[in-house]
C-alpha cells in the first residue's frame, strides 16, 4: 500500500492501492504499521466497498473519525498525545431575507408548518452563496443574488447531537414568480408583507426576529476577492464584511 505525507507528520494511505481480500490488506496493514517509524497519525479514508475491512483497522488500534455516505474515515496515534485535528460536530445551514418593497419571501415546511424564511443545510464543497442561491430556488423558484450576511445564530443540540450554525443572508430577488420544486419539504411558498409577516401568529418567532435586524441594517456585505496560497494558487473564498 502507497502512503502519502501531510504537513502535521502524519501519513495517510492511498485507498486506491489497498488489497482486494482482508488477508492480503491485514498482513500489509501490519508491515506498514511496523515500518513507519517518527510520525504522529495513521489515516485512512476507507471506501463502502471496502467496508469488510473495518475489523481488521479496529484490532490494529484506529478509531473512527468522520462518516459520509460511502466512505468512512479512521485513524491510529503512532505516538502518546499526537495533536488531532476535530471531526465535524456541527452542521451549516443558510437562508435568505428577500425583500421587494414592502414585501418578502416566505415558506412554509411539512415539518414546522409555520412560515419562514427559505433556506436550508449547505451541501458538501458548495459556499454560502452557492447554498442560498440554490435553496432558495428549490423552494420558491424565485433567484437571487445574495448581497450580506444579516444573522448568525447557533443551535445545540441538533441532529444526531451536533451543534447547528445558520447563517441568513440578504438577497435580491432576480425574479419573483413562485413555484415550488422541492415539493417533498415545502407545502406552501408567498410573498408577503413585512408588517404582516411581523404581527403574524403563524410566522416562525425565531425568522420573526431575523426579519426585524434585516430592517435595522445590511450586515456582512458581500466582498469578491482571491487570495494567493502556495499549495492552491488560485485558492477561492469568500469574504463579508
Amino acid at each position: 500500500m502507497k502512503v502519502i505525507s501531510d504537513k502535521y507528520n502524519g501519513i495517510t494511505i492511498d485507498p486506491t492501492t489497498l488489497p482486494e481480500d482482508i488477508t492480503s490488506f491485514e498482513t500489509a496493514l501490519t508491515e506498514l504499521i511496523s515500518q513507519t517509524e517518527n510520525k504522529n497519525l495513521l489515516w485512512l479514508t476507507l471506501p463502502i466497498t471496502k467496508s469488510a475491512f473495518i475489523p481488521v483497522l479496529i484490532q490494529n488500534g484506529f478509531v473512527f473519525f468522520e462518516c459520509k455516505e460511502t466512505k468512512l474515515t479512521l485513524f491510529k496515534k503512532l505516538t502518546n498525545n499526537p495533536v488531532t485535528p476535530t471531526a465535524t460536530n456541527h452542521t451549516v445551514g443558510v437562508g435568505a431575507f428577500i425583500q421587494d418593497g414592502d414585501n418578502l419571501v416566505v415558506v412554509k415546511d411539512r415539518i414546522n408548518r409555520r412560515f419562514k424564511l427559505p433556506g436550508g443545510y449547505m451541501n458538501s464543497a458548495e459556499n454560502i452563496r452557492q447554498a442560498a442561491i440554490r435553496e432558495v430556488l428549490e423552494e420558491t423558484g424565485i433567484h437571487i443574488k445574495v448581497e450580506s450576511i444579516i444573522s448568525l445564530a447557533h443551535f445545540y443540540p441538533s441532529q444526531f447531537d451536533n451543534s447547528n450554525i445558520y447563517m441568513v443572508c440578504r438577497a435580491i430577488p432576480l425574479s419573483k414568480e413562485i413555484i415550488i420544486s422541492d415539493t417533498h419539504e415545502i407545502i406552501d411558498a408567498k410573498w408577503i408583507s413585512i408588517d404582516e409577516y411581523i404581527y403574524s401568529k403563524t410566522a416562525h418567532p425565531f425568522n420573526k426576529k431575523i426579519v426585524e435586524t434585516a430592517l435595522r441594517g445590511k450586515g456582512l456585505v458581500y466582498e469578491e476577492q482571491q487570495i494567493d496560497a502556495k499549495d492552491k494558487p488560485k485558492y477561492e473564498y469568500e469574504f463579508f464584511s
